[in-house]
């Protein structure tokens, strides 16, 4: 019979909700995880009474804390890969958002995107529709976005250190373009990285995607690739995304985790991360 740990995390946790946090799931010890290593708090409450998990959620949601029933005994050195989305997951922006924007239709497309991420549309459809928008534009533009827009979400560079370190690989597999993958590629040192190619012709883009589309079952299809290569077991990969593009992905992880997700998104994946940055994912172990 599995042994869980309860893991609290937040910008601030009072030490009273601890208790009663504790108290709720019946567990005898708390203690501090992975202090002066996050850029937030992060509890460790063990062990840990499952059949609580609906009202730990609600005490939770109220405190906006975030709150993952792990293993008792799972650790990062067990941890081989880890997959992560782009847009919105890995960075704060839309890329294809912001590139519209220089033609001064992000409104147009953030909408189709938005649509997308929240599964009311097919992404292939989508992705095609919006990129169609673009034809014409500058391909220098591309560089203004990733130079002047692209950030990295919160903790991004603290989690890739520390899986890094601990001998995992790293994939990153984005239904965006190979443009931004490659980039992010090469500064944070990722094992791999996939996405799509826009076409450019004299300078300017086409409207148009070389290839086949990165969609959904591309996406957990890629993670089930490199974790055959890896000789990996499930339970030895963790997925990170936020949008509906990703659920296939995240299903196929032993640990599949909604980054700051859509409601369709943070529904069905098993962990979830709303208050506190990537490295939280580091306080699972």
């Amino acid at each position: 019979m599995t042994t869980y740990k309860l893991i609290i995390q937040a910008t601030d946790i009072a030490t009273q909700n601890l208790k009663q946090l504790a108290h709720l799931v019946g567990a005898s010890h708390i203690e501090a995880v992975r202090p002066g290593q996050l850029g937030h708090q992060a509890f460790r409450l063990s062990p840990a009474d499952t059949s609580q998990k609906q009202h730990v959620a609600e005490f939770c949601e109220q405190a906006a804390y975030d709150f993952a029933y792990v293993p008792a005994d799972a650790q990062l050195a067990d941890i081989g890969l880890v997959v992560m989305d782009m847009d919105s997951t890995l960075i704060t922006i839309e890329c294809i958002d912001e590139i519209a924007d220089m033609m001064g239709i992000k409104s147009q497309v953030a909408a189709i995107t938005a649509r997308s991420m929240r599964g009311e549309i097919d992404f292939r459809q989508s992705l095609t529709e919006r990129v169609a928008l673009l034809a014409g534009l500058d391909e220098q533009a591309l560089g203004v976005v990733y130079e002047q827009r692209l950030q990295l979400m919160a903790g991004a560079e603290r989690m890739l250190s520390a899986v890094h370190a601990a001998g995992a690989r790293t994939l990153l597999i984005s239904g965006g373009f190979t443009f931004f993958t490659e980039r992010l590629q090469a500064r944070l040192g990722l094992t791999r990285a996939v996405a799509n190619r826009l076409e450019v012709v004299d300078g300017k883009l086409t409207g148009r995607i070389v290839g086949d589309i990165v969609d959904a079952q591309a996406k957990a299809d890629e993670l089930l690739r490199m974790q055959q290569e890896l000789g990996l077991k499930r339970e030895q990969v963790i997925a990170l995304g936020d949008g509906a593009n990703d659920l296939k992905m995240l299903a196929a992880a032993g640990y599949g985790i909604a980054c700051h997700a859509k409601p369709v998104v943070k529904a069905q994946a098993a962990y979830a991360l709303d208050h506190v940055g990537l490295d939280g994912l580091l306080a699972y172990f």
